[in-house]
């Protein structure tokens, strides 16, 4: 059986990365799963194929970032960065180009990146990393823009500011074509999204409206603020994805199958992993108007997640007719 090597990077983070990361290498089989696994809080795993065995550790005091170093590694690398579109390292001396220095020209260019609200999250941090090994342009809302490009490098536009400011929110709104929101909270600040084509809203209401006795009291403005956000989604005329999850948990992804079952949400639970996948890969499948569903880990594989959530979207359409 033939054999095939894989980096596996390690990045032990606890709302930052740490002074020193691994960057190690594992031999897979063809029949073993590649996956992204562990949360930024404990360990996690971001599996890349490769044609040779690779050890060594490396340092974020060195001149190139940690995420460089991995993303070095997957373009072949550094000389060929501009062959995938990827940006140019920071100037040695560290300095930050302020957002109000870009060329204004670009609002009425391509809109092809990808915006994820909450960027600090540790969901958030997931579905960016699981954005930067898809190659796709990402920008983040963050609340440290510094710690960010230390944690992400420059493949990530990181962006700090108050969302319900008019001038920053049209800078960070600059050239998105896609928002991806792993939490509740962002829309309520804001009020147009000019130019957005898709909104994907990580919900968990049904978690929230699940709870029973005390704990359902508790989580009564938390409700309310669930459904506000879900109403505001569909009342924006975006074309919109709402993917209501089971109570999130800090288990590997990749680990486990998955249920779509009416009802499922409240009562199951979601690998926290698994939700920033899902979140990922519904960017590729953008609805006419918008469709929710709910999921969370069960016994059905999904082998091709955009037919998967295709037939999930005509499925909410011949539903709501």
């Amino acid at each position: 059986m033939r054999e095939t090597s894989s980096v596996v990077v390690s990045i032990s983070m606890a709302g930052v990365l740490p002074c020193t990361s691994t960057l190690s290498l594992r031999t897979f089989t063809d029949n073993n799963s590649i996956s992204c696994c562990t949360p930024f809080n404990s360990t996690f795993l971001t599996t890349i194929t490769s044609e040779r065995a690779l050890n060594f550790r490396c340092s974020a005091k060195k001149k190139i970032s940690f995420a460089d170093q991995i993303l070095d590694y997957i373009e072949g690398g550094p000389k060929l960065r501009r062959w995938y579109g990827a940006p140019d390292l920071l100037p040695k001396d560290g300095s930050i180009v302020d957002d109000e220095d870009e060329d204004e020209s670009s609002e009425n260019g391509a809109r092809d990146a990808i915006l994820v609200t909450d960027g600090d999250s540790e969901i958030g941090q997931m579905v960016i990393l699981s954005l930067i090994v898809k190659r796709a342009r990402v920008k983040a809302l963050v609340k440290d823009k510094r710690v960010a490009l230390e944690a992400f490098g420059t493949y990530v536009e990181s962006i700090a500011g108050d969302s319900r400011d008019k001038p920053f929110l049209k800078r960070a709104l600059r050239g998105v074509r896609t928002i991806i929101c792993p939490n509740e909270g962002f829309l309520s600040n804001v009020g147009n999204l000019k130019g957005v084509q898709h909104i994907i809203l990580l919900s968990q209401l049904c978690v929230y409206k699940g709870a029973g006795g005390i704990q359902a009291l508790m989580k009564g403005n938390t409700i309310k603020k669930a459904e506000q956000e879900e109403s505001l989604v569909a009342a924006s005329g975006i074309p919109y994805t709402i993917i209501r999850c089971g109570s999130l948990q800090n288990t590997p992804g990749g680990k486990q199958g998955f249920s779509f079952e009416e009802g499922c949400a409240a009562i199951k639970s979601l690998s926290k992993e698994d939700a920033a996948f899902i979140c990922v890969e519904a960017v590729d499948v953008v609805p006419q108007k918008g469709f929710t569903f709910e999921v969370v880990n069960g016994e059905n594989n999904v082998p091709d997640w955009k037919e998967c959530l295709t037939q999930l979207m005509n499925k909410a359409e011949q539903k709501s007719q």
